[in-house]
């Protein structure tokens, strides 16, 4: 019996670069998704199939043999792995055929969305109960990812892909609270390509490292988070300790984070169109000119897109190059696609989709 799943990757509504400080993160799953295909073998050979946009690959695994990593992302490997580790018995051999439609490199969840799309089919075949809990699943793909390798990373991908729909997620120290946001959101999102390769140790150097440096700085006045300063006041006195460099970065997370909690109360009573445009807009005009993860093409993409009828826009991801999106009424979707598309851009619409499942 074939078995088929899917899951989705995502858009960072609000929160970007703010999951590293504890802070909180909007995200919603989106229409472009991972799917994994997975038949019973009569042997102990799992047999990967792997083709998507930019891949193209075979993984045949022995499960008699150690399995061995050839690289620090040989995430299908690690998958099986930790799967073991933590007690699931996969005692049989499997043909698991993989592809997507997700771009690749663009901050669009690519790698996190293979992981759990894996893990969601592995355990279908084995029919284990987790099959259907997506807080494991995500753990578990969290593990495989950047656990299993040591690279940095939170689990806002990882959340996004299982759950699904809209999520409040707030990244405490010790564990993940997740929110499930039971707002619909009318109109659509517009992907966009920026056609640059994201510039991944540039945007730490400059954005997030600078800011935790001036938040070790600011323990000695009894700051221990960018929450502090909105939740009480007297507290953005002590800014003018910082130097001008980190100051800016300090107050583009501040606004960032009261950007996020006036859209939570927003998503809470529902959703103003006008209202979501102008947010999104103030959250990237922070990235752009405080945390300054925007690039030329990018900026040139939301322009185009304003110009065309967008309500609002910001960069997906961590930045310096990958994805941005805008936000639109559907009676203006195709005319901006258009319009941006002309000028050598590739985008897509989108609209928000449902977690990690299986497929008819």
């Amino acid at each position: 019996m074939k078995i088929s799943v899917s899951t989705p990757s995502r858009i960072c509504l609000f929160g970007e670069h703010q999951d590293y400080l504890n802070l909180e993160v909007i995200a919603s799953a989106i229409n472009l998704r991972f799917r994994a295909e997975g038949t019973k073998r009569d042997d102990r050979i799992i047999h990967v199939r792997l083709k998507g946009e930019g891949i193209s690959r075979e993984e045949v695994i022995n499960l008699d043999e150690e399995i061995v990593y050839e690289n620090n992302r040989d995430y299908i490997k690690s998958a099986i792995n930790v799967l073991r580790r933590n007690g699931y018995e996969i005692e049989s051999g499997f043909d698991i055929y993989m592809d997507s439609d997700i771009p690749i490199g663009k901050g669009m969840c690519s790698s996190t969305t293979m992981v759990v799309v894996f893990i969601k089919v592995l355990l279908e075949l084995i029919n284990h109960e987790d099959k259907d809990n997506p807080e494991k699943i995500a753990l578990l793909g969290f593990e495989a990812e950047v656990t299993e390798f040591n690279e940095p990373g939170g689990l806002m991908d990882q959340y996004s892909s299982a759950y699904g729909g809209l999520l409040h997620l707030t990244f405490d120290k010790d564990k993940t609270v997740v929110e499930p946001l039971n707002t619909e959101i009318p109109g659509c999102f517009i992907l966009f390509d920026s056609l640059e390769d994201k510039q991944t140790t540039k945007v730490l150097a400059s954005a997030k490292y600078p800011v935790l440096e001036a938040l070790d700085e600011l323990k000695q006045y009894g700051i221990g988070s960018i929450r502090d300063f909105v939740d009480d006041e007297k507290n953005l006195a002590y800014l003018e300790k910082l130097s001008p460099a980190k100051l800016v970065k300090v107050k583009a997370n501040i606004d960032n984070y009261k950007t996020l909690k006036e859209a939570e109360e927003m998503f809470g009573t529902g959703v103003d169109s006008v209202k979501l445009g102008e947010l999104l807009k103030r959250h990237h005009g922070n990235l752009r000119d405080g945390l300054e993860i925007s690039t030329p093409k990018i900026e040139e993409i939301l322009e185009t897109a304003y110009e065309n009828g967008a309500l609002g826009g910001k960069i997906n991801g961590s930045g310096g190059g990958g994805c941005c999106y805008v936000y639109a009424y559907e009676k203006d979707a195709q005319k901006i696609l258009d319009e941006v598309c002309a000028k050598g851009y590739w985008g897509v619409i989108l609209k928000q989709d449902s977690g990690v499942r299986v497929d008819s």
